[in-house]
């Protein structure tokens, strides 16, 4: 068993209020469970809502407090961001998923590489706050790209 950001299996829960289906994991999904996840919305975040980058480091820097996550606006969101990535960690605790299928580039899922918070489309290696919390339980998390 295994979770999967939600916006790869079709669900509209993306920022832009959009998903991204990926074929390869729609296809995975028809010969195993995979359980759709979105970490901003189960941090409390509506859909849509502003695109959000990581500020000053990558999502373990959020989670250890020496970065933040903000909105295009500048409004800060990393609260949201962290109680996000808590709930999807006791999901997959709940459900005894070890592995996890993410967004890659995202703030919450982005795994490998997300953006480097200057809302310019650069790239920086790291993690997403909800991918570094996963991996620092323990769970194998791989990105859509790297199916």
């Amino acid at each position: 068993m295994k979770l999967c950001s939600a916006c790869l299996l079709g669900v509209k829960c993306r920022y832009d209020g959009q998903s991204k289906p990926n074929e390869k994991i729609l296809e995975l999904a028809r010969r195993e469970t995979l359980i759709p996840v979105c970490p901003e919305q189960l941090g409390g975040q509506p859909t849509p809502r502003p695109d959000a980058e990581i500020r000053g480091g990558d999502g373990k820097a959020v989670l250890n407090g020496t970065a933040k996550v903000v909105e295009s606006s500048s409004r800060d969101v990393t609260a949201e961001f962290i109680a996000g990535a808590e709930e999807v960690l006791k999901l997959a605790k709940l459900f005894g998923a070890t592995e996890v299928i993410s967004k890659q580039k995202s703030p919450s899922c982005g795994c490998g590489q997300i953006y480097d918070g200057t809302f310019s489309k650069k790239m920086i290696t790291g993690d997403g706050v909800t991918a570094a919390l996963l991996k620092e339980n323990g769970l194998t998390v791989i990105s859509d790209e790297q199916l």
